[in-house]
């Protein structure tokens, strides 16, 4: 772990001082650098009309199956406020000819996520699915993009299983108040205040039967493998993943002591079953499922140190990817080959953000492939930065990132 870093974690437990720190240093080190704005095979698919185009997050495509279309989002503001509460645009771009057509409206949305917009199993042609705020609630919509006809759900989505067929949900207002860029501000959250809710904290939703189930409530993951840390913390739940087949699912269990944060990753069945704590290490981020029985995940190993880690399901089996890269970043594997990892990074001391392409079996990290690196201008930072979230094509043959380094956020492609 590089100096840079050991600071960071420590200046993790006093975040108000770390911001101010880390901005003098960067404002410094750019002054310093040699400038760049971009390098790399990127190509823009947005408009260039000053206004704000982004996909959302980085384990969902935006193309369809043909990899002709692309879901984008359009904004006027994603600087001022993490989680707008005015309404953004969904947009479909023909990648033949640059057109472009709005699909439609959503009043729930923020800047990391978006409305979690994407194309509907088990076609990911015909249907896609977005959440919105309708009649003073939180839902999701799935839209027909031909004929524009709606289903309403009585429930917003976070992830979706591949044949279109169950989503899970969490609190989306609970969400936002603990975690400004990956809730919706839209509603009053009603377990405010409340350091463990008595009250859902994971629902299942049928998209076929608009069927609603309570999963797990705030109390069952404190139950579950407890520790003396919990007791009078504040607790939530995010980044539900389903597994390829739909089975089971992870998510990130979180809770606060004062300042001092708390991350386990746990999976469990679909139905409520076999709930397993695969990492328990206090500090694990971003994840991917590279099959039904294995996960990536950015963790920081008692004994190893923070980088990227192979975790098998439901076992303590794991190995480190990498050995040279200790910066957290948003993994995803290649879907031709599942050998293939994409993985990205936050802004360094001169605002720069990498793209890296980089092999399972590469153990060393010797021939990682960095494919983009672009500047992160100052006015995308902290709960309004603009991370890069790369995304694989169907076909594994394109990459799809958001960018600011024009001056406002884009949505660019990278060929492989």
């Amino acid at each position: 772990m590089s100096i840079e870093q050991q600071i960071n974690y420590q200046l993790n437990k006093y975040p108000k001082v770390k911001k101010v720190i880390k901005r003098v240093y960067q404002h410094t080190m750019y002054a310093l650098s040699h400038k760049i704005k971009s390098k790399g095979n990127i190509i823009k698919v947005s408009p260039n009309d000053g206004q704000e185009y982004f996909f959302g997050y980085y384990d969902k495509s935006p193309w369809d199956a043909s990899g002709r279309y692309m879901l984008c989002m359009r904004a006027q503001d994603t600087w001022s406020d993490p989680d707008p509460t005015v309404p953004a645009d969904i947009l479909i771009i023909d990648t033949t000819n640059n057109d472009i057509r709005k699909l439609a409206l959503t009043k729930s949305w923020n800047v990391q996520q978006g409305c979690m917009a994407q194309w509907l199993g088990p076609d990911f042609s015909s249907k896609i699915i977005y959440n919105d705020l309708r009649k003073g609630k939180y839902c999701s919509v799935i839209l027909e993009v031909a004929s524009g006809k709606e289903t309403i759900i009585n429930m917003p989505i976070y992830t979706v299983s591949q044949d279109g067929e169950i989503a899970l949900t969490l609190d989306f207002s609970r969400l936002h108040n603990l975690r400004k860029g990956y809730g919706y501000a839209g509603l009053p959250e009603a377990t405010k205040g409340k350091i463990l809710p008595e009250s859902v904290a994971i629902w299942k939703l049928n998209l076929k039967t608009n069927e609603i189930s309570s999963l797990f409530r705030y109390d069952d993951f404190v139950n579950f493998d407890s520790r003396p840390e919990m007791k009078g913390a504040v607790h939530k739940v995010n980044h539900l993943m389903l597994s390829p087949n739909g089975k089971r699912f992870m998510v990130l269990h979180r809770w606060f002591q004062g300042t001092r944060k708390y991350t386990r990753l746990i999976t469990c069945n679909i139905d409520g079953s076999e709930m397993y704590n695969l990492s328990d290490d206090n500090m694990v981020s971003h994840c991917y499922w590279k099959n039904d029985n294995e996960i990536i995940a950015y963790e920081n190993k008692h004994g190893s140190g923070p980088g990227y880690y192979l975790m098998k399901d439901k076992t303590k089996e794991y190995k480190r990817l990498w050995a040279s890269v200790c910066n957290d970043g948003h993994p995803s594997y290649s879907p031709i080959d599942n050998q293939t990892i994409v993985f990205d990074s936050y802004p360094d001391s001169k605002r720069i953000q990498k793209i890296t392409i980089g092999k399972e079996n590469d153990e060393e990290g010797k021939n990682l492939n960095v494919v983009a690196q672009v500047f992160a201008p100052f006015k995308y930072d902290n709960d309004t930065r603009c991370d890069l979230h790369p995304r694989w094509s169907r076909d594994g043959s394109l990459l799809c990132f958001d960018g600011a380094f024009e001056g406002h956020r884009g949505l660019y492609i990278i060929k492989i």
